[in-house]
């Protein structure tokens, strides 16, 4: 077994990536190099790891051979050119886009729910989840194993880093702009999202839904193995910097009290019950999530409306638990394969 295995950050400027790095940095992830990549136009400039800084490289020139693990998060289309080559080279590549997640030769994973998946790679990728389907399927796993879930309706309150950096900046600069009475420039949502909600993730597709509902309707089969779920998704972007929320209504196959419900979410891995029936008892991404590993699951009640029927609220940080963490986790499983 080897004692360290050589590791490459693709994307180590972004968001994740440099939630990736502090990650590997906290849990002493065992590295023998780090390489940290990105574009050409952020080569030359340096990312902490630790106490360390270390100087990003260009993607396009570098040799990927003796690289044993890639975490990717850089977007689709650099996954598409870069992934297979890294591959090719003989890493594990963990990729963060959405290229690869349909693919049938390609295992989506979430650490706490199919693990075993990631074993199975025949073309040496493993991809992660999108982030509202990560802390999704944590709070759902155990709840199906024990009765099956017939069908999910959910409603995301998604965080604007998920868009990115500049979507973060631009929240920050459209509120400044309005508390000082100042006119706040969409750029890169379609209308201005501080003090506002938008109903629309992704691009609008023929059925209606957007890419970023369907997501979470066929990503949400393939983990869990089931293509007989039945999901319906609304996505609805919130002016929250860190952290997602989902209202969950599920109807499952066989009846299940609240109370056991919590009872098997407090068991989960990955999860933290937060369940109280009073004003706070319940998480928040600014409370609870922004920072932190968890999924949280609160405001569990049988549905009134439905005799198999069950809600929860659900919360998690969509840069560390959503992106990061799993692809670290991720590289933890492979790790103990050595």
């Amino acid at each position: 077994m080897s004692k360290t295995v050589n590791v490459a950050v693709v994307g180590a400027t972004g968001a994740v990536g440099e939630t990736m790095l502090k990650i590997l940095a906290e849990r002493q992830f065992p590295i023998g190099t780090l390489t940290v990549l990105a574009s050409e136009r952020s080569a030359g400039g340096k990312v902490e790891y630790g106490a360390r800084q270390l100087v990003v490289q260009d993607l396009a020139t570098f040799d990927p051979n003796g690289i044993d693990i890639a975490l990717f998060s850089a977007g689709g289309s650099v996954s598409k050119e870069y992934a297979p080559k890294f591959a090719a080279a003989g890493a594990v590549v963990i990729d963060n886009s959405s290229v690869f997640r349909g693919d049938a030769d390609v295992p989506l994973v979430v650490a706490e729910v199919n693990p075993e998946a990631a074993r199975h790679r025949p073309r040496g990728i493993i991809a992660n989840p999108n982030c509202s389907t990560m802390q999704l399927m944590v709070a759902l796993a155990p709840i199906h194993r024990a009765v099956g879930i017939e069908r999910i309706n959910i409603a995301t309150y998604q965080s604007v880093s998920g868009t990115g950096r500049r979507a973060l900046e631009e929240l920050g600069r459209q509120t400044a702009a309005l508390l000082n009475f100042q006119d706040p420039r969409p750029e890169v949502y379609p209308v201005q999202i501080a003090f506002n909600v938008i109903p629309h993730g992704g691009d609008f597709l023929d059925n209606g839904y957007t890419s970023e509902e369907m997501k979470l309707v066929w990503e949400t089969r393939k983990i869990l193995g089931d293509d007989s779920i039945q999901v319906n998704a609304t996505v609805v972007r919130v002016p929250v910097f860190y952290g997602h929320s989902e209202a969950v209504h599920i109807e499952t196959r066989r009846k299940i009290t609240a109370a056991d419900a919590r009872a098997l979410l407090e068991a989960a891995p990955g999860v933290e019950v937060v369940d109280e029936r009073a004003a706070g008892g319940y998480p928040t991404p600014v409370t609870h999530a922004s920072g932190n590993d968890p999924t949280y699951v609160g405001r569990i009640r049988e549905d009134i409306s439905h005799p198999r029927g069950l809600d929860l609220w659900v919360v998690s940080d969509n840069i560390r638990k959503g992106a990061a963490l799993n692809a670290v986790q991720l590289a933890e499983l492979v790790l103990g394969e050595r």
